[in-house]
């Protein structure tokens, strides 16, 4: 194999577009894409007269016959070919070389997912040249930011969860070991698509609060009301365990959508707590009332005792007619009393139970207002 050594700077031309974006790890923090990468440059070391070798004026040379400049991607976590790696570059008589390939990248992406699923991502390539210094090699673009991003667009093959809005390029210079080294820097600019969220988390949770307020229309009377909002609590905290799974948990602020589903968790809790309140007192004025009932009973089996075992007196039969004028009134007056403090508790039910429903339906509509104000138009200028 022969090496080369340039002996003047190197103008080296990129060109990157994005053709797939094929994975996007939140968890990670990374994006796996696929581009096409074209690198252009002028060699001294390749020149020849066209009149000379029969008109020719380019030809394939193998890679390993001449010096390739060694660029690297700064947030590149594995890089890989698409298909294969292409052995040829192509040279031409002017001594430009134009080298092509199509590569597999999984590169680092720091994600600000506060607004997700409505949310914004820029991720970065850093391209630069560790082994040579600026006054040995610069790198430049083939084409302006406008010109890539059209051609990105059209190259991007896939129609999945995120949309390519713009590619952006720039040039900074990086000091290394007392040398300056040329850099180009990407800026790719995606949206994700969020119908598939909106139909697996938000709408389903929205309908378990929907659901939660029809609850309290339920008799609190049976155990239905409680054990249908047990019900709703716990399908919720199955999509919080899935919302886990996606979002990192090393994220410096909490992303709306948990925000929204971790408050409707807590406000569905708070009206199971309410519901086993309203249960409690329902349960206080039955227990008053079946309480009575015992000793009217008694009362009846002794009289009815009383009666069968004495025998017939005109006196007595009259003292025992007045004392039961007098049992019966005193019962019909414990009865009244037991029934006005059974009506009492369920009374005190019924108005827990309206009131608790009024604040909640307010709770919630002031809820849905703050979260619409700082996730959904928080989102919307963002995209703005």
């Amino acid at each position: 194999m022969t090496l080369y050594h340039p002996t003047a700077r190197f103008d080296v031309k990129l060109l990157m577009c994005q053709s797939t974006l094929s994975l996007q790890n939140e968890k990670a923090q990374s994006i796996s894409t696929q581009v096409i990468y074209e690198a252009g440059w002028i060699s001294e070391f390749i020149k020849w007269n066209e009149n000379e070798f029969c008109e020719t004026s380019k030809i394939s040379l193998e890679k390993d016959k001449i010096w390739i400049p060694d660029i690297v991607i700064a947030e590149s976590i594995k890089t890989e070919f698409a298909t294969m790696e292409n052995p040829y570059v192509k040279t031409y008589s002017s001594g430009f070389v134009y080298m092509y390939e199509t590569l597999t990248l999984t590169s680092a992406c720091k994600m600000d997912l506060i607004n997700f699923p409505f949310d914004v991502q820029t991720c970065t390539l850093t391209i630069h040249s560790p082994m040579h210094p600026s006054d040995e090699l610069t790198l430049d673009t083939f084409s302006d930011s406008s010109f890539l991003t059209s051609s990105s667009q059209k190259a991007f093959q896939t129609q999945g969860e995120w949309e390519l809005l713009s590619i952006n390029t720039s040039k900074s210079n990086m000091s290394s070991l007392g040398y300056y080294e040329d850099q180009l820097i990407y800026k790719i600019t995606i949206k994700r698509r969020p119908l598939l969220y909106i139909i697996t988390f938000i709408s389903p949770v929205f309908c378990f609060l929907v659901l939660d307020v029809a609850s309290f229309f339920i008799d609190a009377g049976g155990g239905e009301k409680l054990s249908f909002k047990v019900t709703l609590l716990l399908s919720i905290s199955v999509l919080l365990l899935i919302l886990n799974d996606k979002l990192p948990s090393t994220a410096n602020e909490v992303p709306w959508i948990g925000v929204y589903c971790s408050l409707i968790f807590i406000l569905i809790g708070i009206s199971i707590l309410e519901a086993i309140l309203v249960n409690f007192l329902m349960a206080k004025g039955e227990q008053i009332q079946s309480s009575e009932a015992p000793l009217d009973s008694t009362s009846a089996v002794t009289d009815s005792v009383k009666d069968f075992n004495c025998t017939s007196d005109p006196a007595s039969d009259r003292n025992d007619n007045q004392s039961h004028v007098h049992k019966n009134s005193y019962t019909a007056g414990d009865e009244n009393r037991a029934e006005r403090r059974c009506l009492y508790w369920t009374r005190a039910a019924r108005i827990v139970d309206v009131i608790a429903m009024i604040l909640y339906i307010i709770t919630i509509l002031v809820f849905l207002a703050i979260i619409y104000n700082a996730w959904f138009m928080a989102s919307v200028t963002s995209k703005v």
